[in-house]
């Protein structure tokens, strides 16, 4: 897949003016994703993007790649063909909190479930931006839209706890404003061999503007953003002087020496979880990072490894002798 020429990040531009309103977090996101691209080294002719429906969903239009622009909330079973059908291809979905976890929610699932060697970078506004400010099922229970004038009454969805709860192998979240965390946190999903699952804190400065800002803003995030880095305590502050660790199925916050030393990779994913469920208007720090980081068999690996045991059994068959064995009858 990879290519000997140097490539840069201009060099994975499209000739497509990028159509996002001002401000939008998705710029950043794709400032980043095009810098990536580059150092990874993989042709442009074997890296494909695939998107549903929704702003994030344009993605494909602005990368000189392949692309395919799918259906709603589909895009996990067109990228799955196309990763089956040519598993040398790199193949990245781009989706958002609506396209993914509404109409998407079954097709995400399995694809987490499946292990294919497929990378999602699912961009969290917690609204629908596309079609002009809606709930979406990642909205805070309370917020007023056009579709809940008097309070959203939903529960919202926890995309880390969802993709954890469906055994995804890679999961993790950044945010669309600390670009060197999100590139290191792409490189590490790049690398890792199975699903990669990635939320990422994305502001709709229209519909849903400084929705993240409690813990994100520049300001305030030292203290109100902890980073989950494998082998590293979780440790956080501007001064680097707190931290977290387990008391038995609860977090709590102490000193930074007290602090857990993080492991993505056990067993269990119940730790992963405990993180994965901490609130933003809780006084514990909202974790980016990378929660869950464990090796299993890729799907389209073992496709192809069946395929090779039963043809190897039975031989390479034939569909004309398939068609016709058994009883038949013609229809005039």
């Amino acid at each position: 897949m990879t290519t000997d020429a140097k490539l840069k990040a201009k060099d994975f531009k499209s000739d497509q003016d990028v159509r996002w309103c001002p401000g939008c977090g998705d710029y950043a996101i794709l400032s980043c994703v095009q810098g990536v691209m580059a150092e990874l080294g993989v042709s442009k002719e074997n890296t494909v993007f695939v998107s549903g429906i929704g702003c994030s969903s344009r993605f494909p239009y602005y990368m000189d790649t392949y692309g395919f622009h799918s259906i709603h909330g589909r895009a996990p079973a067109v990228a799955t063909g196309i990763k089956v059908a040519n598993p040398d291809l790199s193949v990245w979905i781009v989706t958002g909190d609506g396209d993914a976890l509404s109409i998407g929610g079954n097709h995400l699932i399995h694809l987490l479930r499946r292990n294919v060697n497929i990378k999602v970078l699912l961009f969290n506004n917690e609204i629908y931006g596309l079609t002009k400010g809606q709930y979406s099922p990642t909205s805070r229970q309370g917020l007023r839209t056009k579709a809940t004038p008097f309070g959203s009454i939903d529960h919202s969805f926890n995309p880390i706890s969802l993709s954890l709860g469906a055994g995804a192998s890679f999961v993790a979240r950044t945010v669309d404003t600390n670009l060197k965390h999100m590139r290191e946190i792409l490189l590490q999903a790049a690398a890792h061999k199975g699903t990669c699952f990635i939320e990422i804190f994305q502001n709709c400065v229209i519909f849903n503007d400084k929705v993240f800002d409690e813990v994100a803003d520049k300001q305030v995030r030292n203290d109100r953003l902890v980073t989950l880095a494998p082998g590293e305590k979780v440790v956080y502050g501007s001064d680097g002087d707190k931290g977290l660790r387990l008391n038995g199925f609860d977090l709590e916050q102490c000193s930074a020496d007290e602090a857990m030393v993080w492991d993505a990779s056990t067993a269990s994913a119940a730790p992963a979880m405990l993180f994965a469920d901490i609130d933003r208007a809780s006084d514990l720090p909202t974790p980016i990072g990378i929660f869950r980081k464990v090796e299993r068999s890729v799907f389209e690996n073992d496709v192809y490894r069946q395929m090779d045991q039963v043809t190897s059994n039975k031989g390479p068959g034939d569909l004309k002798s398939l068609i016709y064995t058994g009883d038949m009858w013609n229809v005039d």
